[in-house]
């Protein structure tokens, strides 16, 4: 309910205001919200090129190079009209946007989900996901006591939890989409999230990381004197969101967390993070770097040869189902293919939506009102600088790495602002666009109080970051 009301103020509020910029001459076109493209030029008037005004700049003008004129450009088009423009457009208008959801997400996605959902079946079939569930049922339980001991969900969502761990974002999502699946077979109100699926999805949008792959890839190519010093400040900050996260969620479902097993297994989570810390720091730069690669990616593939290679023991269980472990995974892909269809429309409705908020200019509204307040109460300048990619990430990962990597070109990666914007885009979710993928998948339109305990933990992070990078640097 609190999405679908967000998502309504915020077309709703940027339609408005943006036509009233259009009446009161502030905005020339509205081109820029249907078919802009981030980056390109902003046009914000056209002139006619026997304008008084252009007389100076017509010489220039017509040898066909643009004219630079303080903050604008001056551009004599082929119609003989002179276009000016200023700045660039903040995000992809509607119809990119709609067009990019489908290819540069959406059949990526459909493709994670074919390949990985396809996986899952073996473990299925081989009831793998049986003895797993019963074997975390001790812990989960205790976190998840709306579900059943030997529910399919726990296996699911370990699997989930490791690929965050990982930095493999694109294996987490099909695992995470039938963890969804299968708790909301167990839903007795279809369209309202239970307590289960809110507590996974706000530990999975906390995004406890120890391997920020591409974090340290985007300060290497901005040239970071050791692009992976920003790795344990990462760790740290998303180990205290995920913890937020569950004690927030418990708070509101009454669970009681201090119970020996997960107490032992919290723990059991910070001791291999501490060790795995340890041996990182020992590292050099380039070690850092290539440890962490082949860490991610064999772990990957070591998941991969575990599962085929456990289906392949138990062949016995596919066989008396009168299948075998080819036939198992076409059936589990061909439901992961069923679940991308089903997601589409959340994805574009979320993104669509976004794009009109950003190009509409009240976001930078929002922003600017943050940083002076942000100033009034004697926050830094560098916390200041870095506060866009802060308030962008829940909105947008496109958006935000984008005033990730201006900001560090800015004013350098190794800078205070250079660095935490790693950490802001690291340590968070865009949580707008989880709620809506999530839930989407299986068709759930009241989200409860998921959305703001996930906002919630954001700040949190952000708070969290400030913090751990003045004390480590």
């Amino acid at each position: 309910m609190a999405l679908s009301r967000f998502w309504s103020w915020m077309l709703l509020l940027s339609i408005g205001y943006i036509l009233i910029l259009l009446a009161t001459g502030r905005q020339y076109s509205l081109g820029t919200l249907v078919n802009g493209q981030q980056g390109e030029a902003l046009t914000v008037n056209e002139l006619d090129s026997a304008d008084l005004r252009l007389a100076a700049l017509l010489p220039a003008l017509r040898t066909g190079a643009p004219v630079v004129a303080g903050d604008s450009t001056y551009t004599l088009t082929s119609s003989g009209t002179v276009k000016v423009t200023s700045g660039t457009v903040r995000a992809d208008g509607l119809f990119p946007v709609c067009k990019d959801t489908v290819t540069d997400l959406w059949l990526p996605l459909i493709g994670y989900l074919t390949f990985f959902c396809g996986l899952l079946n073996l473990l299925v079939d081989a009831k793998a996901m049986e003895k797993l569930a019963r074997f975390l049922a001790p812990i989960f339980h205790r976190i998840f006591p709306d579900l059943r001991k030997d529910h399919p969900a726990y296996g699911f969502m370990t699997l989930n939890f490791a690929a965050n761990f990982l930095g493999l974002d694109s294996a987490a999502t099909p695992f995470g989409l039938k963890a969804m699946e299968s708790m909301q077979a167990d839903n007795p109100t279809k369209d309202t999230a239970t307590n289960s699926q809110i507590m996974f999805l706000c530990l999975h949008a906390a995004g406890l990381t120890l391997l920020p792959a591409s974090i340290i890839g985007y300060r290497a190519a901005m040239g970071a004197a050791n692009p992976a010093d920003i790795m344990v400040p990462l760790i740290i900050t998303s180990f205290v969101g995920t913890l937020s996260a569950m004690v927030l969620v418990a708070f509101r479902q009454r669970i009681n967390l201090f119970k020996l097993p997960v107490v032992l297994f919290v723990v059991g989570i910070g001791g291999t993070i501490a060790g795995l810390m340890a041996y990182l720091t020992s590292l050099s730069g380039l070690g850092k770097s290539h440890f962490t690669d082949n860490l991610s990616n064999g772990m990957l593939l070591l998941i991969i040869a575990v599962i085929v290679g456990y289906a392949l023991l138990k062949e016995k269980y596919f066989t008396e189902k009168g299948t075998n472990l080819f036939d198992s995974f076409i059936h589990g892909a061909k439901d992961g293919f069923t679940t991308g269809l089903r997601v589409l429309p959340y994805m574009i409705a979320m993104l669509a939506a976004l794009s009109i908020f950003r190009n509409s200019g009240l976001m930078d509204i929002v922003m600017e009102g943050l940083s002076r307040g942000l100033a009034l109460a004697g926050v830094s300048k560098e916390v200041i600088d870095a506060m866009p990619v802060a308030l962008m990430r829940p909105f947008s990962a496109g958006g935000a790495r984008g005033f990730l990597l201006d900001a560090m070109h800015t004013y350098g990666a190794d800078s205070l602002t250079g660095r935490l914007v790693c950490l802001f885009q690291g340590a968070a979710e865009t949580t707008f666009y989880v709620v809506a993928l999530y839930f989407g998948s299986v068709s759930v339109k009241n989200s409860r109080y998921a959305l703001g305990v996930m906002l919630l933990v954001d700040l949190i992070c952000v708070i969290t970051s400030v913090v751990v990078v003045s004390a480590y640097f």
